[in-house]
């Protein structure tokens, strides 16, 4: 047996979502190499696929980006049934919702069943994003701060690398540590969980704030996809229904030293 083959997972769904494409910080690469290596039935893409609106401002689009597409519709043609919910960043796809564009189903949200019989909310987020809906233009200016944060990151870590540190993020960093930030995150979920409370659901899988998360939250399962800029980091079902989030670069670090598929307990965020 080949052995890329023996390392590729297999899963009954992935989640992934704010990928960015078009944005000199996308890690388009490693997003191809993980969807080569993992295999579904389903692929749901929420949000934040392509952002317009830095491609807006000035076009960048590389060999790298075109192979995620590509990636992507390579998995359509071989059966794998892609759900592609916009977010705000593609919010000019949301005029297709309903269609099905080279075998990928657009949708504006989703109800997904686990094998277990729960019933999730798939959908962006950036609708219960009180910033996006009530003041665009800060969320533009949000939008400048994080890329300036993120340009910032290639220097500093240029600088550690060379005295032999290890990567360091300024936007995980604030996320984790600085109140606004915090406080962001946490309004966020509460009006997420109320939302599909509301709905009678199980839980809600999203992403739109690059932050990964899976957890419950006031008894709703809340889980968050995270990014494809800094984190790198998806959901996947497994076939008996479990959540878990993954965490591509240090999972594939693991991969390499392994012969067959490996699931390890410390990337489980499953909630118990």
């Amino acid at each position: 047996m080949d052995s890329t083959t023996s390392r590729r997972r297999k899963f009954r769904a992935i989640f992934i979502s704010d990928i960015h494409l078009g944005t000199r910080h996308c890690q388009a690469e490693l997003f191809t190499e993980f969807m080569d290596k993992h295999e579904s039935d389903r692929v749901y893409l929420i949000g934040d696929v392509v952002d317009g609106w830095r491609l807006k401002k000035s076009w960048y689009w590389p060999q790298t980006h075109e192979a995620a597409v590509q990636m992507i519709l390579k998995k359509a043609r071989a059966g794998v049934h892609i759900t592609y919910i916009p977010g705000n960043h593609d919010e000019f796809v949301r005029q297709y919702a309903g269609r099905r564009i080279k075998g990928v189903e657009i949708r504006d949200r989703v109800i997904h069943k686990t094998t277990d019989g729960r019933r999730y909310l798939v959908t962006h987020g950036d609708q219960y994003d009180v910033v996006i809906q009530n003041a665009k233009w800060l969320a533009y200016l949000g939008d400048c701060f994080y890329e300036f944060a993120l340009s910032t990151n290639t220097w500093l870590n240029w600088v550690r690398g060379r005295i032999g540190l290890k990567y360091w993020s300024l936007g995980a960093f604030a996320k984790r540590h600085v109140k606004s930030f915090v406080n962001i995150i946490g309004n966020f979920e509460t009006v997420v969980a109320e939302e599909v409370r509301g709905q009678k659901l199980d839980g809600v899988i999203c992403g739109h704030i690059h932050h990964a998360m899976s957890r419950e939250t006031n008894g709703i399962h809340y889980v968050n996809t995270g990014d494809w800029v800094e984190s790198c980091t998806a959901v996947v079902e497994h076939h008996d229904g479990t959540l878990e989030v993954l965490y591509w670069e240090e999972l594939s670090q693991e991969l390499e030293h392994y012969s067959e598929p490996v699931l390890d307990p410390k990337y489980d965020d499953r909630v118990s």
